[in-house]
């Protein structure tokens, strides 16, 4: 653990992911904010939960009202049986739960100015206009910072107010860009230019430092440098001439942002916008909650769901409160359908876009906590209408969208009691219970999906981690080593008792399709994906496709997050488009060249792959090459300091050895540019680094072979004392040779080799739950490993929390862009389970909250082909209602391969031969000609040589087709259903 300025502690166990997100030093400026909310409805305590998982000091729930039916539709901490009962009251303890560190107080009095000091940020949900403007004007002149949320129904508003000068520390999240430098001119603006490796990326404005400049030395360590345009820094026209070599680091430079109060930015708004297509929304919406606010405080209710004489009063108001403007947001012409739409639903309270505007408000919370990203400028609207059902004919009525005293009243008053009914009976496979899994898992018990006849099946083979805690709120402490699918589908049931839930502890991949088989997918409703890595995406891709399965993607990478529809014959597949693969380090950068902690962290994770992955056979041939195994703690310890000699002494020598430091190639020298010319180390028992290194490779060989190790220091620095190595003698270009029979030699010298095996547990493939794992040693070799290849190029080493980000290829993870991304994902299925056909209802989405930024776009349209049957050279498309006998061809007794690809290509047969006899070309090879006749599912059978299994009910063959030019043509598979 980390102690702050305030000696509170961070725990790194449990905030790992996000710390790679925000940092320490943001960390330790939120664990020193104490925070207010107000209004603990569904809105409410999605914020409340957001920011608890965050770390602030400590929480403050506030409420007045009690309990009602329309509150469970969203608020996931409520039962049926706190009906009644305070909001904030009930929801204290079971938020408290969430994170021990976080103190959690409810507060049911009136919010006084004198109270509202003891807090730095003030949440406002569930609030009037007149209360919003009091407050807002008290925090504004007393440096708190404000923020307010609603929601009604389909439609979202935020706003921000953190004060007439907030620094913010870092605009956009990103890592600080860093180049290698070629040249650097002597000018009044002098240029410099990187070397061509890669795009730099810097831009003008950026502020920049230098290091390692040989020659014009007076860059080195000055103060940062603005970029004025891009290339040119400052004048050095009177610097020494430059040399060579050189880097240039970006450098976050803090910002002042200033906000206006509440009351003043009313008539002076500031919009953030949302999504492109509805640039002309948020004028609209800021006048309608206005006449919200208005309507409610004339009649003490909210307009009633889709009554159309509420929705004529509301627009009355709306053109009301227009015409007073005298302002920036006063609108030329009010848009009544879209205020209309907003009364229908004001009543309406969904989970969804609580899940969605409450992640971007606790996100909100934590910017004006820390200064760390840049903060919304001021407004923010949402709407997502496109949810509506589509048909024109389709009205919702007052009677099919009022109160029915039951937990869904809030998701009725928007969509009625149909939709209800759709819901209960949904079949949903969900693929992962991390972190978005949790997240859906609580959208669907609040919308009622699977509450009747339907089930939602969640499969994770994973258990739960003191990491995940901080983002997966499914799980509390003493859940830690339980199954994440089953100990997530109880805690949901305790949210929504009748959702059927069903956890499954399997990987999806082509060993489970036994289980998730023809029988299992063809009654499902659809997929979701809560997944962490691409290839699961992919094949969970294909099966959806195959089975002709709606599919829900999403993803997050800290503060970005992204969310994709896949509707058959609709929208293109997850696989339809990949980006670009990541790039890889050149092999002599990492063995002989490298320049930057990121080639050292990965020379350091291939040595602890080669060193102490492999089998106890593999081993011995690294370590001795002949002979020698280790039999005792001492011997382990010796080989540690004879590696150390090898990797850090003997090879940085023998590499200069072949290329002295002043050596020269084409005219230039060698050790330059992206080449850092090395040093050996001297090891010594009194440097804490090398010592280190020695713990951890002995341990980690003594747990490879079975035997016994040791974490005294003392003990250590004796033995090493008494250790020789070798004599360093260079090479010319000599390689050792071991003979087989040398090695099968050395292999039957293992005395017992079933006692010698290799831990595989303690030595499993290194991924991030062993990083996270700091009571072993792997951690601590990776990073003494790659910090001694650093010192011995110079290079900056990097902290364990760095080199865990790094080696571990972690991917940093917030609460807060979980919940936002999960609400969009749940406004898809929504439209899905609706049966939305119109490709433009749907939306895939990517925001990053650090910006922020938001864009939304309608998915890319399936790809099509331009059919034309009657020639073969020019054939592009098979539409479905032409093929879908051909394609999912089905006979009781089974066809032959001539009966199956007869009626395939007949058409094409009988126009381009007379007679529609089988004139048409098939390559005549024995093979082929051998099997023309059998049965398709014989053909299968003897090719493969198994036996088809009782669980396979379709055989999907590929078909091969050239044109006239002998060019591929791509033409659909063919789905034989077995029968």
């Amino acid at each position: 653990m980390a102690k702050n300025g305030n000696d509170a502690e961070i725990d790194e166990g449990l905030y790992s992911r996000q710390l790679y997100v925000l940092g320490h030093d943001a960390m330790k400026r939120m664990q020193s904010s104490n925070v207010l909310i107000s209004g603990l409805r569904g809105l409410g305590v999605e914020i409340a939960k957001n920011v608890i998982l965050g770390g602030v000091k400590s929480v403050t729930l506030h409420d007045q009202g009690v309990a009602e039916w329309k509150d469970l539709s969203s608020q996931f901490y409520l039962r049926e049986e706190d009906l009644g009962k305070n909001r904030a009251e009930v929801s204290q303890l079971r938020l408290a739960e969430l994170n021990s560190y976080v103190p959690v107080t409810s507060f049911t009095g009136a919010l006084t100015n004198e109270y509202l000091t003891k807090f730095q940020v003030v949440v406002l949900t569930n609030s009037s206009l007149d209360e919003q403007i009091c407050i807002g004007d008290f925090c504004h002149s007393n440096g708190i910072k404000l923020i307010v949320a609603d929601t009604r129904g389909l439609f979202g508003q935020l706003f921000c107010d953190f004060g007439e000068e907030m620094t913010v520390f870092d605009t956009n999240g990103e890592q600080p860009l860093s180049a290698m430098i070629s040249m650097i001119t002597k000018d009044s603006a002098g240029v410099v230019t990187c070397l061509d490796e890669a795009r730099h990326g810097f831009e003008s404005g950026d502020f920049v430092t230098f290091t390692e400049v040989q020659g014009m030395t007076e860059l080195n360590g000055c103060d940062p440098i603005e970029i004025k345009t891009l290339g040119d820094i400052c004048d050095t026209s009177s610097f020494s001439d430059y040399v060579r070599g050189g880097i240039v680091t970006q450098v976050k430079m803090p910002k002042k942002v200033a906000f206006k109060s509440l009351s003043s930015s009313m008539a002076e708004p500031e919009f953030l916008l949302t999504d492109f297509a509805k640039f002309d929304r948020p004028g609209q919406l800021h006048m309608g909650f206005q006449a919200l606010h208005a309507f409610e405080k004339k009649h003490s209710r909210l307009p009633k769901p889709w009554s159309q004489s509420d929705a004529d009063e509301l627009v009355a108001l709306a053109e009301e409160a227009n015409a007073a403007q005298t302002g920036s947001a006063k609108q030329e012409q009010l848009d009544q359908a879209i205020i209309k739409k907003l009364s229908c639903m004001a009543a309406g309270d969904l989970a969804p876009i609580n899940a969605f505007i409450g992640g971007l408000a606790a996100q909100e919370v934590l910017k004006a906590c820390t200064g760390k990203f840049m903060p919304i400028m001021q407004w923010l609207y949402f709407d997502a209408v496109e949810c509506l059902p589509e048909a024109e004919d389709a009205v919702l009525t007052e009677e099919e969208c009022a109160p029915r005293n039951c937990r869904y009243d809030g998701q009725i008053a928007v969509f009625g009691s149909k939709l209800q009914e759709l819901l209960a009976k949904q079949r949903y496979f969900l693929v992962g219970a991390g972190a978005i899994g949790c997240e859906l898992l609580k959208n669907f018990a609040m919308m009622g999906l699977a509450s009747g006849e339907g089930e939602v099946i969640v499969t994770d083979m994973d258990t739960i981690e003191k990491s995940n805690l901080n983002r997966q709120f499914l799980f509390r402490p003493w859940d830690v080593t339980k199954m994440k699918s089953e100990t997530a589908a109880a805690a949901v049931k305790l949210m929504n008792p009748s959702v059927r839930i069903t956890g499954h502890q399997n990987r999806v991949g082509s060993d489970t399709e036994k289980v998730y088989d023809d029988e299992f997918f063809e009654s499902l409703d659809g997929v979701a994906n809560a997944l962490d890595n691409v290839d699961a995406r992919m094949y969970m891709d294909r099966r959806c496709v195959y089975y002709r399965k709606p599919l829900l993607e999403s993803g997050t990478l800290g503060t970005k997050g992204n969310v994709q529809v896949v509707i058959p014959f609709l929208t293109e597949s997850y696989s339809s488009s990949q980006d670009p693969p990541e790039k890889s380090i050149p092999i002599c950068t990492l063995k002989n060249f490298p320049n930057a902690i990121e080639h050292t962290l990965q020379w350091a994770r291939d040595e602890f792959e080669g060193l102490f992955k492999q089998p106890v056979e593999n081993a011995l041939q690294y370590l001795t090459l002949v002979t020698d195994y280790p039999h005792s703690w001492e011997d382990c310890v010796a080989w540690a300091r004879n590696h150390w000699q090898c990797q850090y002494n003997n090879n940085i020598r023998q590499l200069l050895h072949n290329f002295p430091p002043d050596q020269v190639s084409s005219g230039a020298p060698f050790w330059s540019g992206p080449k850092r010319c090395p040093h050996p180390l001297e090891f010594s028992t009194n440097n804490d680094l090398h010592m280190d290194y020695i713990m951890a490779a002995a341990n980690l060989l003594a747990q490879s072979y079975g035997l016994p190790g040791s974490t005294e220091r003392s003990a250590l620095t004796k033995l090493l004392q008494d250790i020789k190595v070798p004599e360093f003698i260079p090479k010319s270009g000599v390689k050792i040779h071991v003979s087989d029979q040398e090695l099968q030699s050395a292999n039957a010298s293992i005395v017992n080799p079933e006692q010698r095996k290799l831990d595989a547990k303690a030595n499993a493939s290194f991924h991030c739950p062993i990083i996270d794992d700091d009571t072993n040693f792997h951690m601590d070799f990776i990073v003494a490993a790659s910090n001694l290849r650093a010192e011995n190029y110079d290079i900056p080493p990097a902290d364990r929390h760095k080199s865990k980000l790094i080696a571990g290829k972690i991917i940093p993870a917030i609460a807060t862009t979980t919940a936002a991304v999960v609400g969009l994902v749940c406004l898809e299925l929504l439209k899905i389970i609706q049966g939305h056909t119109k490709l433009e209802s749907y939306k895939n989405g990517f925001m990053n909250l650090a910006l922020p930024f938001f864009a939304f776009s309608e998915p890319i349209a399936a790809p099509k082909m331009n059919t034309n049957w009657r020639s073969l050279c020019s054939l592009r498309e098979f539409p479905c209602s032409t093929l879908s006998s051909c394609l999912r061809p089905s006979l009781k007794n089974g066809w032959t391969c001539r009966e199956l690809l007869y009626p395939i290509f007949k058409d094409l047969f009988n126009s381009n031969h007379a007679g529609g006899s089988e004139a048409y070309e098939i390559e005549e090879n024995e093979m082929f000609l051998c099997f023309y006749f059998h049965r398709m599912t014989e053909i299968v059978t003897k090719v493969s040589k198994k036996k088809l299994g009782k669980h396979v009910k379709a055989l999907v063959f590929e078909l091969c087709c050239n044109d006239e030019t002998e060019e591929d043509v791509e033409v659909p598979y063919v789905r034989y259903t077995i029968r």
